[in-house]
């Protein structure tokens, strides 16, 4: 099934459709919350009743985005939908939000670990974010793409593609870029917005994280333990991006950020400049995500999921180096 295909038998099914949830997974980034907002408007010019939900709160770099406050936080879906919309997620239990199953699902994703486990599934690894699928089906629906929804689906752009710097951005990244432009997006404001309104914790606890810098060859890593959270008065949120201070090293080319949860488990971060397919080394530990980020969660200790990920890694590179690695 081609993607006009996937996109008529999405429409389709929203048309069938009077009441509509929209999510994403859990612990939400820029994409979810720009393709959740984007999605809910869409949906509302269909003339559909739209509630938009996330199992975790919007980060606070998000919440400035155009309707950002109707996204509400819960852990129980309780209402009549006629079907629910999941981005980026490659199950429910991505989403953590209870009360899914036995709903009409429409899944859509860009991921490469991306599984069809929805009623409706489009799934499409070649776009940049899951914000361009929302993209392509606002214009198929016969949309009006407002400035409010291009600044949404710019922000997730933006930051998916780790500022068109991930591999698989190309000319057509940038030609979808400039077309949100045209549509009302002003990239200077969304960048500052996104990189340069981080509150104070969040530095705070880069500081933690890179006296732990580690390396070995071509492989960084760092962590922070529930600890550090505890005394910089950080929150999950304050995680995010912080293992691309490792990956930025020169010669570096695959980096990994740990942080210890509550509960002593760990949650992992990992980036590739294009050497290794980090996706399928997270799937290796129940993760997934893209090519050059992916995320995945290990049992602990700490010391136990450094040393795992670190030989998950230095295996897969010795594969690699002989010819029988991961070609994904």
């Amino acid at each position: 099934m081609d993607k006009i295909d996937n996109i008529h038998e999405v429409l389709s099914a929203i048309e069938r459709s009077e009441r509509l949830l929209v999510s994403a997974h859990a612990r939400p980034d820029g994409d979810a919350i720009g393709s959740i907002l984007a999605m809910g408007m869409v949906l509302e010019q269909m003339g559909k009743q739209v509630d938009m939900v996330s199992c975790d709160r919007v980060p606070l770099i998000y919440r400035g985005l155009p309707c950002a406050p109707r996204i509400r936080q819960m852990c129980t879906v309780d209402g009549p939908y006629d079907a629910v919309i999941l981005l980026e997620c490659d199950g429910i239990e991505r989403s953590r939000l209870e009360g899914l199953e036995g709903r009409f699902l429409i899944n859509i994703d860009h991921h490469v670990s991306g599984r069809a486990f929805g009623h409706v599934n489009w799934i499409d690894h070649r776009a940049c974010a899951v914000a361009e699928m929302v993209y392509d089906l606002a214009l198929a629906a016969g949309a009006r793409v407002t400035p409010e929804m291009a600044t949404c689906l710019y922000t997730a752009v933006l930051t998916d593609t780790g500022s068109f710097c991930y591999a698989g951005t190309d000319m057509h990244t940038f030609e979808l870029a400039g077309d949100l432009v045209r549509l009302g997006a002003n990239p200077m404001t969304i960048a500052q917005n996104t990189y340069f309104a981080h509150p104070e914790a969040k530095m705070l606890l880069l500081g933690a994280a890179l006296c732990n810098l580690r390396r070995e060859g071509n492989i960084a890593w760092m962590w922070v333990t529930h600890e550090d959270m505890l005394r910089t008065k950080a929150v999950e949120e304050d995680c995010e991006g912080l293992v691309n201070y490792a990956i930025g090293i020169a010669g570096v080319e695959i980096a990994v950020f740990l942080r210890e949860l509550p509960d002593r488990k760990v949650r992992l971060s990992i980036r590739s400049k294009g050497v290794l397919n980090v996706a399928s080394v997270a799937e290796v530990f129940g993760g997934g995500g893209h090519h050059h980020a992916s995320g995945c969660t290990l049992a602990g200790p700490l010391p136990v999921a450094e040393e795992q990920i670190l030989a998950c890694l230095q295996s897969r590179l010795r594969a690699q180096r002989q010819g029988v690695g991961d070609r994904v």
